[in-house]
């Protein structure tokens, strides 16, 4: 969720960081600020090493001109984007947080903040912030000024922490050195010429480098110039592989497009078709999964654990693992999943559904599972991330960064993958023939035209944006695999324009939620032909009959069966029922983006939202 960037070296830091900054505004913030340390006489007084900081609340332009006003000279820094847990966004609650001696940046959360502030209130300490983090600078901050190093202050206070926690810590008395900490939260090291680098993430860096070294469960890092050592939480030295990270600082442009949302809506053809090539073998039209360490047919049941549109994304899977493979599976939120106290029994695979890789509670039931002896697959767009080093499959998607907080391109590769290891499953479970899985291949491989044809329709679907836009609720309605996608339709409304909106299985309207249809009312069904299309017509004339007013998103053999009497119609390519959900996700997802430019939102931060949730 925070953003962290820490640079040490030979040259002034203060716009490299704000720079850093920037590019990890899609992991959502309301404050930022830096921090970076000078021997210079910055105010008419004694020169000497100093901690410069500048913070603001509200969006990075802020605090770009709170630098422009007041600037901030050093070689060595420390920066942050805060997204509140403790504490109003503020300028005062802004990182870093410092001490006369020690300054910091935190991502994460300290679960025993309360007592250790008391405790180090009663020894007459001042905080300045409402933060759980400003009591990680005091406590550091007690060490120093009782004598300690900064390496030995440092390995003094970690222990007394609970919860999880990306540090960069810097010292006023030791102006070429930063200290870095992760327990819980992901932590980048960033390796250049006579500089070092911290990062929340690779694309944090991207500017600055492209040799990185990911920091494990525990690891503290000690950098300089010259020199960065790792240490694990033992305090033992450690080496981490030194690896290309090969995120293009060109990722975090806009190109042509008004918004990164837009244009990763626009990139899907593509990224689909890169994921699809990594698990297709076009040659004898089968499914090629990586070295697996495991018996694949000996799965007994599935458990998909996954939060937002990764976990709706994990149930179009259920129905394609049930149909194709005859595998039972559940699927759980994530953050819920643990505290059910679920039944895992011998022969289960846990399947992990992540974006970034480091979703705190998918991370956290991801270790449940492993503790409970299942096999551990993660579906994931970032390799180097946590759940990628602890599973036992890691199954890549090939989106690229995804910069816009409400997924898009993320979800279509997930479910290229899940579909892909469907028939894998389906194939060695004997469910499938040689024949069948080729067929299912084959339509693995139109979904990149199927999704170029469905983006054709990009106009039409602004146009009728302009009937979503004015309206206070909105419902969306699907059958199958269409379900999860109506849910996924309502959620990518709601994040982005601010309109309540729920999905609903199509035969469920009548259990309840067809008591809010009315003339004000859109509503947006989801239809393809197909075996469950007679009956999702049949709900929505049900819908039709009091008032409710339909888009009907189907393709042009629906639309001529079930169009008249709608408000307005969407037609998608005729496709297979297997890709339908890939094909489908463009029309809701340009449904809400055109709506929230209708309405002026902030299409790419939306409020209260966080790309990144490192915290449970």
């Amino acid at each position: 969720m925070c953003g962290i960037i820490a640079i040490v070296g030979q040259t002034a830091v203060a716009d490299r960081l704000i720079d850093g900054l920037r590019r990890m505004e899609y992991r959502g913030y309301d404050s930022a600020g830096l921090c970076t340390l000078t021997t210079e006489d910055t105010h008419g007084g004694s020169p000497g090493p100093q901690l410069i900081r500048r913070r603001a609340e509200g969006k990075l332009a802020n605090l770009v001109a709170e630098v422009a006003r007041d600037p901030a000279p050093g070689n060595t820094g420390i920066a942050h984007t805060r997204w509140a847990t403790h504490g109003a966004p503020t300028r005062a609650n802004a990182h870093p947080h410092a001490t006369p001696e020690v300054a910091l940046v935190h991502n994460g959360i300290i679960e025993n903040y309360r007592s250790l502030r008391a405790e180090l209130a009663a020894r007459g300490r001042i905080f300045q912030s409402e933060t759980d983090s400003e009591v990680v600078a005091h406590l550091v901050s007690e060490q120093v000024e009782c004598g300690a190093t900064p390496w030995q202050a440092v390995q003094t206070v970690l222990p007394l922490l609970r919860g999880a926690f990306a540090l960069a810590i810097v010292f006023r008395m030791h102006p070429g050195l930063v200290i870095g900490a992760r327990q819980g939260s992901p932590l980048v090291v960033g390796f250049g010429d006579r500089e070092a680098y911290l990062g929340s993430d690779a694309l944090a860096l991207a500017a600055l480098t492209q040799k990185v070294a990911y920091l494990e469960e525990g690891d503290r890092v000690m950098m300089t110039p010259d020199e960065v050592k790792i240490y694990d939480s033992e305090n033992r030295p450690v080496s981490r592989p030194i690896t290309f990270s090969g995120v293009s600082a060109a990722a975090t442009e806009k190109g042509n497009y008004r918004h990164f949302m837009q244009k990763e809506i626009f990139e899907q053809p593509i990224v689909v078709a890169q994921t699809l090539t990594s698990y297709i073998r076009q040659i004898d039209r089968t499914v090629a999964l990586p070295q697996l360490d495991f018996d694949l047919s000996g799965v007994k049941r599935i458990t998909i654990v996954a939060c937002g549109t990764s976990y709706y994304a994990g149930m179009v899977a259920k129905y394609w693992f049930e149909h194709f493979a005859h595998v039972p599976v559940d699927v759980d939120v994530a953050s819920e999943f643990r505290y059910r106290d679920p039944v895992l029994e011998p022969g289960g695979l846990a399947l992990f559904v992540s974006q970034s890789g480091e979703t705190a509670d998918t991370l956290a039931a991801l270790r449940h599972c492993r503790a409970a002896g299942q096999v551990i697959a993660v579906v994931v767009n970032v390799p180097t991330s946590s759940m990628a080093r602890e599973a036992d499959l890691v199954l890549p998607t090939h989106a690229g960064p995804e910069i816009g907080v409400a997924s898009t391109k993320a979800f279509t590769c997930q479910l290229a993958v899940l579909a892909a290891l469907a028939a894998r499953l389906a194939r060695v479970k004997g469910r499938l023939d040689a024949d069948g899985e080729a067929d299912i291949v084959r339509h693995l491989l139109e979904a990149p035209a199927c999704l170029t044809a469905a983006l054709d329709s990009d106009e039409a679907i602004a146009s009728v944006a302009q009937l979503i836009a004015p309206a206070r609720d909105v419902l969306y309605m699907g059958r199958g695999p269409d379900y999860p996608l109506a849910l996924e339709g309502a959620l990518k409304l709601k994040e982005i324009s601010y309109i309540h909106a729920e999905g609903y299985a199509s035969g469920e309207m009548k259990h309840g939620p067809i008591a809010l249809v009315d003339d004000q009312v859109p509503i947006v069904v989801i239809a393809p032909s197909g075996p469950l299309f007679d009956k999702t017509i049949s709900n929505m004339h049900e819908m039709q009959a009091r008032g409710g007013r339909i888009i009907l998103v189907s393709d042009a053999q629906g639309i001529a069966e079930a169009g008249e009497g709608c408000v307005a119609t969407l037609a998608m390519p005729r496709v297979h029922p297997l890709i339908a959900p890939l094909v489908y996700a463009v029309p809701v997802q340009l449904l809400a983006y055109h709506t929230a430019c209708i309405k002026g939102t902030d299409v790419d931060q939306p409020r209260n939202l966080a790309k990144s949730v490192t915290v449970e």
